[in-house]
């Protein structure tokens, strides 16, 4: 499932934010872009991807790249710092959290960008892009209620950050679309790492009936499918990541950002000095989210789930998908 990238698109609602010294500066250009992420690259999730669409920039644009992990964010100002001294084009802090740092700090270094992502940030030299995760959240809602016999799902999140729960509202309104009655069980790991808490998230969830979750909670996510694993009580899907091969026995599919297609978009608005005109969200039809089915799973889904999943995301890749003011107040 993927439309095809918009050039208006192109002209994005971009936040850029350099992330610590280069790594391996050895373009001869002189492009240096930075990643600053808020956990660690191997969470096989949120960090993980991000860091991948950083290795997506240097083969395609000639340029350095570096990456560091702000574990607190009392690091974040001084790191956007010592990348705006490096003479960083491009610097990316990957989460909504970074918008404070990124405009106390962006006046300073008017030849580096910052972006900031999940936000709407912007300025003459910040900016924010978002993705419009809702989407591939409710045809994943779409897909478990065709999916459960219980008629109970879950979902199980990081903390509870503002685009975690829009997420989760999307993927609420997208699986009562098939079952209105269908109930729903939330809870928070607390943090993003803890894989041993996000098993013991899953199992309370299955304990009391739910038999497809859904994770938005990275690294800590790896015990949700750990515990559907173990006990073949429940269905996963995953997000951020394809995490269809993560345990391919239980996993429904995922809610997919491709996030290098993301950056090495927004790198090249950067290196090109194209405007950066102020927030834009990043859907279906620019081929940055979409829904993966898990192939091998796919028959768990009801024969009349399936039109409506076709017929949702014709429309998401359209740019015809409405969308909505709040995921909560959407007409069930």
């Amino acid at each position: 499932m993927r439309g095809s990238f918009s050039s208006t698109l192109f002209v994005l609602s971009l936040g850029i934010a350099c992330a610590g010294p280069p790594a391996n500066d050895t373009s001869e250009s002189g492009f240096r872009v930075a990643l600053l992420t808020p956990g660690p690259i191997s969470d096989q999730a949120w960090n993980g991807e991000a860091y991948r669409g950083l290795l997506a920039i240097p083969d395609s644009l000639g340029a350095s790249v570096s990456h560091i992990q702000t574990r607190i964010p009392a690091s974040f100002d001084e790191n956007f710092r010592e990348h705006g001294r490096q003479s960083c084009a491009l610097a990316i802090g990957h989460r909504f959290e970074y918008k404070d740092a990124a405009e106390r700090v962006a006046p300073s270094f008017p030849k580096t960008v910052f972006l900031v992502t999940s936000n709407d940030v912007s300025g003459p030299n910040v900016a924010g892009i978002r993705f419009s995760f809702a989407q591939p959240a409710y045809l994943a809602g779409i897909a478990a209620a065709g999916a459960s016999r219980s008629g109970v799902e879950g979902t199980i999140g990081g903390t509870e950050l503002p685009p975690v729960r829009e997420g989760f509202d999307a993927f609420t309104a997208g699986a009562r679309s098939v079952n209105p009655s269908i109930q729903f069980l939330v809870s928070y790991v607390g943090n993003w790492e803890d894989v041993s808490a996000g098993r013991e998230q899953a199992l309370a969830q299955m304990s009391r009936g739910a038999d497809v979750l859904f994770q938005n909670s990275d690294a800590a996510g790896l015990g949700v499918f750990q515990a559907a694993r173990e006990s073949a009580r429940a269905l996963v899907i995953g997000s951020n990541a394809d995490h269809n091969g993560v345990a391919p026995g239980v996993a429904l599919g995922s809610a997919v950002l491709d996030l290098p297609l993301a950056f090495l978009t927004v790198a090249r608005a950067v290196r090109d000095n194209a405007p950066l005109p102020g927030g834009v969200a990043l859907g279906a039809e620019t081929g940055v989210v979409r829904f993966a089915f898990n192939e091998a799973l796919r028959d768990r889904i009801s024969i009349a789930a399936r039109p409506q999943l076709d017929s949702v995301w014709n429309s998401m890749a359209a740019g015809t998908w409405p969308s909505p003011v709040s995921w909560t107040s959407r007409p069930q």
